[in-house]
């Protein structure tokens, strides 16, 4: 004989309520507290968006990567970060040129971070741009 659906249901839900209340308590009277839940990582400001985004499209710039012939739209960029993207490549060039691709890298780290600081993440010319919510 089955039994029917609806108790079968009743018995399933109260084990595992049951096994859960069990694998939630330690067992011991030990004192120590449950841990706390991690927190969310908050969302990055613009100037952090506008230098992660720059120095990432740079570096493939300056490394060749098969990636850096994306326009600025593929890439994320404003048009205000495109230019200052298309002056830090130009100056990070030169620095390739002088004295290598890790002092040009090095550069493009730098100079975005200052860059984007300085225009306040360079959003205000895209008509697309949100910030982040």
């Amino acid at each position: 004989m089955r039994a029917p659906l609806g108790g079968l249901l009743a018995c399933t839900s109260l084990l595992l309520a049951a096994t859960l209340t069990a694998c939630g308590s330690s067992g011991s009277d030990s004192g120590s507290a449950a841990a706390p839940s991690p927190r969310s990582p908050s969302p990055d400001s613009p100037v952090q968006l506008c230098t992660r985004l720059i120095s990432y499209w740079a570096e493939q710039d300056i490394t060749g990567s098969k990636w850096a012939g994306l326009d600025w739209e593929q890439k994320g960029l404003s048009n205000e970060q495109f230019g200052l993207y298309g002056d830090i490549v130009q100056e990070a060039r030169g620095e390739q040129r002088r004295r290598g691709t890790d002092a040009a890298l090095e550069l493009v780290r730098r100079r975005s971070a200052e860059r984007c600081k300085a225009a306040n993440g360079a959003t205000h010319s895209s008509e697309n741009w949100r910030p982040p919510a």
